[in-house]
């Protein structure tokens, strides 16, 4: 490390010296312990003597010469530093966090190893997504046993599935609601009930003769004990939140003193709101309350079935035909962290046995806030424990709360590079609602409007001879995070709807029909609306039975392929392409001019011309064979019965043929 170390940066200045500021460093370490970070940020702030207005930042000595008089002074120096950039991360100011791990991560002491790892999630949060995965690359090479370097290589995935995705956007319009909604502190998980809009907000409630967080008495800094004014609670206005102003309410229940309530979900008639309740003391478990005209009943907890003093509840969602209660626990018996599970709820308001939604679902991380449509049987959830675009990311995933679907990532811009978390739909088919997302903000959760689109596409798959419509055509739709299959029925008609203008490719097939493989590029997608209609027909085969390839001709004499026959070849690789388990035998054959011998020979290397135009083609010499056949087949006259010639028969016994024996 060199003598001096000098970081640029153009927000601010640390320097430190003999004159260190104890009592700030005090002040930030009690409210680091007590998790209250954006208070312990600000005063380690004052501890660093950092400033908005200031360019540099200077470490107060050079490792080879440090005094053992300074040691105190550099690990106090260091540990404040390495706390301010974890304060900042927690509580999601990614910004600051970068800057803050990038010292940090250069100090020897092997306390603060896993800054590097910090430095890159907050770059990746920052959408520098190249340099964190440099910056993760080199925290592997550096702790090759530590706990974090599986989460690592994750990161790094996820940092180069979000380059892909934010090259291909999906089809998804994103809107931050308006600041009446957005005030300060975290507002989050939006529900609808009717007419009205609920969502949970920690927007400061001014309280009576509050004192000063932190005041001077004599000289010293005195820290006070009173709860954060920063409350998680429930609030209301009308579903018409677009107004230019907006009358916001706080829902008022009669909780227990220093209860905090968040994350509600409502029964089908509206009358029972589910909700998330916790103290100082972190505990979550699931309540409800009862509404009688405008007034809720006092909340009470759900029942053993759910809750316990042994682990966490939270989160729950109530099924539109109120049958079943989802919601996301540490409990016992999960695969991670965080799990969802589900719960019947009975007739008498009473539940069930939780379910966990099991390991198709649910990861070693976390799986939070799970929205259930009953009539898409699509699951919404966010996790942090899956390839994405960082922190939480939506998936989705369609099953019947016991056997799920592969969880799909619903991409950029539905998720960003922080966390994404809390859907709520406000139509039957899910594609239109709200969300609460930290992408816009630097440190909370505010919440969006989201609506998604798709793009069509659809067609008719016919008969190549008879015309007619095709039933039974199996028909799928792939490529980047696009899986999707139809079977066509008596119309011939197919569809698909997709949410990205990614490359795809449709295959069709049916048996006794050559399959079918065609590519859309981006820029042809591009250019449809909503919707690209294109019709295809298929070709029917019976094995051994010959197929004649029209206008395949050769130069005089010769077993030389014609440019216009190379092109007529050219569909038949397409078909070898698109059938790659097909064998084929390719024949010539010839009129009747010349000696059976010679014809024999020259139809042989005229079907072998045709082989090794195909092999040119990259289709693989195993999968054909070649015949000449010479004059022994025709198929029709080569002289009419009064001995004159058949120019048409001849140019008709003059055919290339190819034949499936092999499907």
């Amino acid at each position: 490390m060199k003598k001096l170390i000098l970081f640029v940066f153009t927000a601010f200045s640390i320097t430190v010296n003999a004159q260190y500021v104890v009592n700030y460093k005090k002040v930030a370490d009690a409210y680091f312990q007590s998790k209250d970070y954006y208070a312990a940020a600000t005063f380690y702030k004052k501890a660093l003597k950092i400033t908005s207005d200031s360019t540099q930042l200077v470490l107060p000595y050079g490792k080879d010469k440090k005094q053992k008089s300074d040691e105190r002074l550099i690990e106090d120096y260091e540990g404040s530093l390495y706390n301010l950039a974890e304060s900042s991360r927690m509580y999601r100011d990614f910004s600051e966090a970068e800057k803050y791990y990038e010292v940090a991560s250069t100090f020897s002491n092997p306390k603060y190893k896993k800054a590097l790892f910090y430095y890159a999630e907050s770059l990746r949060a920052n959408k520098k997504f190249p340099q964190a995965i440099n910056a993760f690359e080199q925290f592997i090479a550096r702790n090759k046993t530590d706990e974090l370097v599986k989460a690592a290589n994750r990161e790094i995935l996820s940092c180069k599935f979000a380059i892909k995705e934010m090259r291909f956007p999906r089809l998804v319009q994103v809107k931050k609601m308006q600041a009446d909604v957005n005030g300060l502190g975290s507002n989050y998980a939006p529900a609808t009930q009717g007419n009205d809009f609920y969502f949970t907000s920690s927007r400061p409630v001014s309280v009576a003769g509050k004192p000063e967080i932190v005041k001077n008495v004599k000289g010293e800094t005195q820290i006070s004990t009173k709860a954060n004014p920063f409350l998680n609670s429930l609030y209301k206005t009308r579903s018409a939140v677009r107004d230019t102003e907006i009358d916001i309410k706080k829902v008022e229940m009669d909780l227990p003193e220093d209860m905090e309530f968040a994350a509600v979900s409502f029964n089908p008639s509206g009358t029972t709101a589910y909700f998330t309740a916790w103290k100082d003391n972190g505990q979550h478990a699931i309540y409800y309350s009862s509404k009688t005209g405008d007034k809720w009943s006092a909340p009470q907890s759900v029942g053993l079935q759910v809750n316990s003093r042994d682990f966490n509840s939270a989160q729950p969602y109530v099924t539109s035909d109120g049958k079943f209660l989802l919601f996301s626990s540490d409990r016992i018996g999960g695969y991670g962290k965080y799990d969802l599970w589900f719960a019947a709820i009975r007739s008498d308001g009473s539940f069930g046995q939780a379910v966990n939604l099991g390991p198709e679902i649910n990861t070693e991380a976390d799986e939070r806030a799970p929205y259930y449509n009953v009539t898409t049987k699509k699951l919404m959830f966010s996790t942090d424990g899956r390839i994405g675009l960082g922190g939480m990311d939506f998936f989705e995933s369609e099953g019947d709360l016991v056997n799920w679907t592969t969880p799909q990532n619903l991409g950029y811009p539905f998720n960003s590079s922080k966390d994404d978390v809390y859907f709520s739909a406000i139509n039957t088919d899910g594609s239109s609602g709200y969300i609460s997302s930290d992408r816009e903000s630097a440190c909370c959760l505010e919440i969006f409007e989201v609506e998604r689109e798709h793009i069509a596409i659809s067609g008719t798959i016919s008969d190549c001879k008879t015309k007619k419509p095709l039933d039974g055509v199996s028909v799928r739709i792939s490529g980047d995070g696009v899986d999707h299959s139809v079977i066509t029925n008596g119309s011939g008609k197919y569809e698909f709807k997709m949410d990205t203008r990614k490359p795809v490719k449709l295959h069709m097939s049916k048996e006794n029909y050559f399959a079918l493989n065609k590519s859309y590029s981006f820029e042809e997608i591009a250019k449809a609306d909503t919707l690209m209609h294109v019709d295809y027909c298929m070709s029917s085969f019976k094995i051994n039975v010959p197929i004649v390839l029209d206008n395949v001709y050769y130069e005089f004499n010769s077993a030389e392929l014609t440019e216009l026959s190379k092109k007529v070849l050219d569909a038949l690789v397409t078909i070898m392409d698109d059938n790659p388990e097909m064998e084929i035998e390719l024949g010539s054959h010839t009129d009747n001019i010349g000696t059976d011998q010679y014809n024999l020979d020259l139809s042989e290397r005229r079907a072998k011309s045709c082989m090794d135009f195909l092999v040119s083609k990259n289709i693989a010499q195993n999968r054909m064979t070649f015949k000449g056949y010479g004059e022994s087949i025709p198929v029709a006259p080569n002289q009419f019965k009064n001995g004159k010639d058949n120019p048409d028969g001849r140019v008709k016994n003059r055919r290339t043929v190819f034949k499936v024996t092999k499907k």
